[in-house]
């Protein structure tokens, strides 16, 4: 995890006690990654899972997007917030759903967002700190997940069947594995990285 350079910006440096480091590779302290974004690719029957009426939250707080991978269901809202004493630009850098690139003023009003389009992960980043950078998976239904501090992940709901799942690393790429939840039971994958 390299020590971002905030020299550039003084008011970002400051609210920092310490250096701030680039999350790009989290490797807990049992030897798992952090921010993995882990979802069903293929193997669910069609139908419409109607998205949560509670928008999934994006902020921008000592000038780093918080939290580093974010997902969010197909025509859920995305609230963006600023939470810095400083401008930032807010640049969706998507391709399947339309881009969009807006300036947020230091502690404005919340922008709304939503993604029409299934897109598993694209870069969000900030055109006046180029340090700043997140990703976003959108999925078409709700089982998908992101690894927290233990490298864990848990998909809630699955009804039974035999599933592709797909885990996706912003720099160790894309790994699948297939696996098959009984009814009433469960099912456990691991996917790993490296060597």
């Amino acid at each position: 995890m390299p020590v971002i350079d905030m020299s550039s910006n003084p008011q970002c440096e400051r609210q920092h006690p310490a250096p701030q480091r680039a999350e790009v590779v989290v490797v807990n302290p049992n030897g798992t990654l952090k921010n993995v974004f882990v979802w069903i690719k293929s193997g669910l029957a069609p139908a419409h899972w109607a998205p949560p009426a509670e928008p999934a939250r994006l902020d921008q707080h000592g000038c780093v997007y918080q939290p580093h991978v974010l997902g969010i269901m197909k025509d859920q809202r995305l609230e963006i917030l600023n939470s810095d004493p400083v401008n930032h630009n807010v640049h969706a850098e998507s391709v399947t759903n339309p881009a969009w690139n807006e300036s947020q003023p230091p502690r404005a009003e919340h922008k709304f967002k939503q993604f029409d389009t299934q897109e598993v992960l694209f870069p969000v980043t900030c055109s006046v700190h180029p340090w700043m950078r997140s990703y976003v998976g959108v999925s078409p239904h709700p089982f998908f997940a992101v690894t927290g501090d233990d490298g864990s992940f848990t998909l809630q709901g699955v009804p039974p069947g035999t599933y592709t799942i797909e885990a996706v690393h912003e720099k160790y790429g894309r790994k699948e594995g297939n696996v098959t939840v009984t009814p009433g039971g469960a099912a456990t994958l691991e996917f790993t990285y490296g060597s």
